[in-house]
């Protein structure tokens, strides 16, 4: 049994640390440099990240395994994964429109574009890849989610602060955030070689 949380643990810890999506492999950009202005719509939008990260790992898990499998249509998977990942975002939408209209109308059209993440798909297409259980699934899904949401928040109180800071005018705005992110990917490649899986 702690052989196998051992393993859960270090999927976790490989997929928000290690193998950042967006410091390390560099994917989900546009959401990432779209809603890091604001620490509210950062911590909004990374908390309805890791959801639908994590529900739709786990039905493309159980519809990859169970039904794509079985019929020999895995060569599909990309396809059936949009899908998936589609219907759920647009569910995610109308709730979100319903429960909290502020936060709906602050991320705009970058709710939207969660159904078309790379990183979101990525995350069904790595577990189909390697072969994960469904409980590693879902470690790795939870791992993604918590390392964008590191990620955005971290964003977000340094782009909070750099609003106050005097910046030569040809770097604000969009040419500091990238300085800043690059510093933060290099800091992330301190992680590298923690874990090998």
């Amino acid at each position: 049994m702690s052989g196998e949380f051992t393993k859960l643990f270090e999927l976790f810890i490989a997929a928000s640390l290690i193998n950042n999506f967006v410091f390390t492999r560099f994917l989900g950009l546009c959401i990432f440099f779209g809603v890091s202005k604001k620490m509210e719509t950062a911590v909004g939008m990374s908390i309805t990240f890791t959801a639908v990260m994590m529900i739709s790992a786990s039905l493309s898990w159980l519809i990859f395994t169970y039904v794509m499998v079985p019929l020999d249509i895995t060569f599909l998977k990309i396809i059936v994964f949009i899908g998936i990942i589609a219907g759920f975002v647009q569910a995610s939408d109308t709730i979100m429109r319903k429960t909290a209209p502020g936060l709906y109308y602050k991320l705009g059209i970058y709710l939207a574009l969660i159904s078309t993440n790379c990183i979101i798909l990525a995350v069904p297409l790595i577990n189909a890849g390697e072969h994960y259980t469904f409980i590693e699934s879902l470690a790795f899904g939870f791992g993604s989610g918590i390392g964008f949401a590191l990620a955005l928040i971290i964003m977000a109180s340094i782009r909070e602060k750099l609003e106050l800071a005097d910046i030569p005018v040809s770097f604000r705005g969009l040419p500091i955030a990238f300085v800043v992110a690059g510093l933060i990917a290099l800091a992330f490649t301190g992680f590298s070689g923690l874990i090998t899986l």
